[in-house]
């Protein structure tokens, strides 16, 4: 029907009644049984669907956007009747595996810190990352927000330049990568996402889309539940 915080409005505004009662307390809980209503219509509970984006350059990963730039909304039009919305956030230039999804639960669950949610990055720099450098964000370094390390870093062997990196993190700070290699005199040419809780973009062209698989969706649900009884 509408966006979380639009949910919020309508319940505070009286507009929402559960089985007959109307309800403005936030966060009243109902079951798949409760009879939910909203301007006369009966609200039933929409199929979930899971959409992976392979996000090119220069796309935004927003809903809506005022100032009528490209968005990944944009990318999977038509591609369910429901209303999916992006699980986190890609910058506008960077690239790689981003979620879409109706299902608040899981959204909730991939975005939050304490969840750790693993992420896999191919990084290209504008000069070779230095030994001592790659040694410093190996064993951690100290950004102005606090300390930070990342799971793991590697040299891309195809890479004979040593400006190619993969860093593998869990953190959910905001531009987190790019921070790390900015903080030691580096310019991120490329940042691409290759990986987001397990999924990865094999056979996902750039600029497209997919639903994921049942065992995806299962494997999503596990880290769901895992994060529930946390």
């Amino acid at each position: 029907m509408c966006s979380r915080r639009e949910a919020d409005d309508l319940i505070l505004a009286g507009a929402v009644s559960v089985n007959g009662e109307v309800v403005t307390e936030l966060g009243t809980k109902v079951q798949t049984t409760d009879k939910v209503v909203y301007g006369g219509q009966t609200l039933n509970r929409e199929k979930l669907r899971y959409v992976l984006l392979n996000k090119p350059k220069g796309v935004i990963t927003t809903s809506d956007d005022p100032y009528e730039r490209h968005t990944v909304m944009e990318l999977v039009e038509g591609a369910c009747e429901e209303r999916i919305y992006p699980v986190g956030r890609l910058d506008r230039n960077t690239l790689g595996l981003l979620l879409l999804t109706n299902d608040g639960d899981l959204a909730k669950v991939l975005t939050h810190p304490s969840h750790e949610v693993e992420k896999l990055y191919h990084v290209r720099l504008n000069k070779p990352l230095a030994e001592e450098d790659f040694e410093k964000i190996q064993h951690g370094i100290e950004l102005e927000d606090g300390p930070i390390k990342v799971d793991r870093i590697d040299y891309v062997v195809e890479d004979p330049t040593m400006c190619e990196v993969g860093v593998q993190i869990h953190s959910g700070r905001n531009h987190i990568v790019r921070r790390i290699f900015e903080s030691l005199g580096y310019e991120i040419m490329m940042l691409d996402r290759v990986m987001l809780a397990g999924l990865t973009k094999k056979k996902l062209e750039r600029g497209h889309w997919r639903f994921l698989s049942d065992l995806e969706v299962s494997m999503l649900k596990r880290i769901e539940s895992r994060g529930n009884a946390e």
